[in-house]
């Protein structure tokens, strides 16, 4: 596969896992085609679960400028039927008005949507109407009555008051942000992993949840507080040294291991390594165009997997196809769209080193390759 049909792959890996979310809602009929029996006590959530979590991977896709041919016109398509999503999903009037009422769940969805607007700042929270961004903004704080436990959900917190100051409301909480903050500096375990809360857990939270939005929420917010420009290098040292692990931890065949919870968000698992890539913050020594490579072919180890999609083109749960069992019970089908968070380079352009540069083998390729390659090191080491 040559570098220009690795980038049309991955567009169009994506568009067949959005698609199906993104049409219906521009239809407003989401609520009427998205599967809900897996896990059916858990439907409530599902549909604002599959649109947060989806926009949160596309979002820097639709916010890039200077693509052209093919490519930007969908682009350009889908930016639209983003914003009219938007639309359908906070308006009250709407048959697909989302649930951000009642406690709990909702505050997980809104902070995947509010990580969107974070993502596409001019694209989408920039291009919504005067009547859409008073909804959004209402829908948003109807999260404030949940109280995020002593754990990841207090980023989910701070991300929701991230979106509020960039859609400019004057009452965003930033007693909510600091404290998040002030927590994940205290639950560092070491070596570029933080705890989720006071634990350490053996899962993929750190690139699901922790790492991408406490590097992008202390970014919204340095201008605010020069604590919070202090603080960024030191948080983006350890993402660096994450994201370095997590492509150590890609095998030669693009598999990876399957621990702890929620491994049916399949290749959301690699959110923060997506996120060093397009942000420009990987190691100096992983060459952006390596980890295009070993990316890819998690991407396509997974993709090629029969059953991954039911007969209508909705996810169904698993890592390679229909395997249910691998599913916690909080988990439904909406859920499962946050493997979406791997499309995030898709926000360079087509000339950015990542997509640019020759095809190059990933760590565990060098290494069971014989190839004569440089020792890992701990952070600080």
């Amino acid at each position: 596969m040559n570098i220009a049909d690795t980038r049309k792959y991955w567009v169009d890996t994506m568009l067949q896992i959005g698609h199906p979310v993104l049409d219906a809602l521009s239809r407003r009929q989401l609520k009427q085609e998205l599967p809900t029996a897996f896990h059916a006590d858990r439907s409530e959530f599902a549909q604002l679960e599959a649109f947060a979590r989806l926009a949160c991977g596309m979002a820097p896709w639709l916010e890039l400028e200077g693509l052209e041919g093919e490519e930007e016109r969908l682009r350009a398509r889908y930016a639209g039927v983003m914003l009219e999503a938007m639309d359908a999903a906070t308006d009250p009037e709407s048959p697909d008005v989302m649930n951000f009422k009642t406690e709990g769940q909702p505050l997980v969805d809104a902070a995947f949507l509010a990580h969107a607007l974070v993502r596409a700042p001019r694209t989408l929270a920039g291009r919504l109407d005067g009547r859409v961004k008073l909804n959004v903004i209402a829908a948003l704080k109807q999260t404030h009555r949940t109280a995020p436990s002593g754990s990841n959900w207090l980023l989910f917190s701070a991300m929701v008051e991230a979106a509020l100051y960039i859609l400019g409301d004057p009452d965003y909480d930033r007693m909510r942000v600091g404290y998040a903050v002030h927590m994940f500096m205290d639950w560092y375990k070491g070596d570029g992993v933080y705890g989720d809360g006071k634990e350490f857990h053996w899962d993929y939270y750190n690139s699901f949840v922790i790492q991408p939005m406490l590097a992008d929420v202390v970014t919204v917010f340095e201008r605010e507080s020069a604590q919070y420009a202090a603080l960024k290098p030191l948080i983006l040292e350890r993402a660096r040294r994450y994201a370095a692990v997590q492509e150590r931890m890609i095998a030669t065949d693009g598999t990876y291991p399957f621990t702890g919870r929620s491994i049916v968000y399949r290749f959301g698992a690699f959110q923060l390594l997506a996120q060093a890539a397009l942000q420009h913050f990987l190691p100096e020594a992983l060459p952006p165009q390596q980890v295009r490579c070993a990316l890819t072919a998690v991407l396509r180890r997974t993709m090629e997997a029969p059953g991954n999609f039911d007969e209508h083109g909705w996810l169904r749960p698993g890592v390679y196809g229909y395997q249910p069992d691998l599913a916690e019970g909080y988990i439904n089908t909406g859920s499962l769209y946050l493997c979406a968070a791997v499309f995030l380079p898709l926000g360079l352009l087509p000339s950015d080193p990542f997509w640019a540069g020759e095809d190059m083998k990933w760590t565990s390729q060098r290494i069971a390759s014989g190839e004569n390659v440089l020792r890992d090191q701990a952070l600080g080491k």
